[in-house]
């Protein structure tokens, strides 16, 4: 039994594999990204982080890398998936609707200067969108991580990160290969500065 499934299990990996050999094409633009986000927090901006899903866990994921540690011990660095708070995320959602539910947490803790990391494997989530709208009244800079096709999030980011893939699992992968880079830039960034 075990070997029916190898064929299978060899194909998922050959595609991740084929995505990430494609990665190397954002690098200028990840480099951007961290970038952005070092000059945020080093002028005491913070990160904001939302996700739906998959993506809400990658979000959670890379705040509590930047406010614990990655690789290195260093200050723990302001970053908040906004999600987080179950309370807040089901009231929110409650009284003003689920598209609602990022933008509000924004309109609450976000302050010119600072960086929302949106992410969304479609580059269409009503949340995730109305959150860009919010960043955007609230002069906040916004960095996107989607798929191959963007989605409105392609024009309505300041710097969209588009993994070229169809496939959801596939993009999550790299998004989290993504956030982990990042992450590793910042802490060399941040120690160094």
């Amino acid at each position: 039994m075990p070997g029916q499934h190898e064929d299978k299990i060899k194909a998922i990996w050959n595609e991740h594999l084929e995505v990430a050999r494609a990665l190397p094409r954002l690098a200028p633009d990840v480099a951007k990204a961290a970038e952005m986000i070092r000059a945020s927090l080093a002028a005491g901006g913070k990160l904001l982080l939302a996700g739906n899903g998959g993506s809400a866990a990658d979000a959670q994921h890379i705040a509590a890398e930047l406010t614990g540690r990655f690789l290195r011990e260093r200050k723990p660095l302001p970053a908040i998936a906004l999600h987080a708070n179950s309370s807040a995320l089901t009231a929110i959602g409650n009284d003003y609707g689920y598209e609602q539910v990022f933008a509000r947490e924004l309109a609450a803790h976000a302050r010119p200067g600072d960086v929302l990391l949106a992410i969304s494997t479609s580059g269409g989530s009503k949340n995730i969108l109305r959150a860009i709208e919010e960043a955007r009244e609230k002069k906040v800079a916004v960095i996107g991580m989607t798929g191959e096709s963007g989605g409105a999030m392609r024009t309505a980011c300041d710097l969209c990160l588009c993994v070229p893939s169809k496939s959801t699992a596939r993009i999550q992968e790299m998004h989290i290969m993504i956030g982990h880079t990042i992450c590793e830039l910042l802490e060399e960034g941040m120690t160094q500065a």
